[in-house]
């Protein structure tokens, strides 16, 4: 079976880059010399700062795999060529919330990169499937748990 693509912003891929480079280059180090110190104390087995040293090692083999995994299948979208008629991965949107009168700016991004606090949504989730294909001027009409709710479209713009 095939690998889900994780499709990344430029900004998404440098992030990810920079964090496996951290981890790998930085954080093993450090804890690797937590561990050293820790059995310089003698006995291991009621040693707390080794059993912590090696969680942290752990987490931090876990997350450097994970990153990894997500970079081997990264497809990068290349914001500069983005179509701007119609919504699509990498676009930064402006809508009106036609029910709350208020508006919203959400930047279309793949599922890895999500971050609604940061205004960052996939293109997997309710709002950002709804809102894929559609062209400024359209009003969609999105379903989720706690009802439907409007959503016109104001702007389509580059979201760098």
């Amino acid at each position: 079976m095939q690998e889900k693509k994780n499709i990344l912003t430029y900004e998404g891929l440098r992030k990810y880059e920079n964090e496996l480079h951290e981890l790998k280059v930085v954080k093993r180090q450090e804890v690797a010399q937590k561990i050293k110190e820790a059995r310089e104390q003698g006995d291991l087995s009621e040693n707390a700062e080794y059993d912590a040293a090696k969680d942290e090692q752990r987490d931090i083999e876990a997350r450097i795999e994970e990153l990894e995994k997500i970079l081997k299948n990264a497809e990068v979208v290349v914001e500069d060529e983005v179509d701007l008629d119609k919504i699509n991965i990498g676009c930064l949107v402006r809508l009106l919330d036609v029910e709350f009168d208020e508006e919203l700016e959400y930047k279309i991004v793949g599922s890895t990169e999500a971050n609604s606090l940061k205004g960052k949504i996939s293109n997997e989730s309710p709002v950002g499937k709804a809102l894929m294909g559609k062209q400024v001027g359209e009003t969609v009409v999105v379903e989720t748990q706690s009802g439907a709710f409007s959503y016109k479209i104001l702007e389509i713009q580059r979201s760098n």
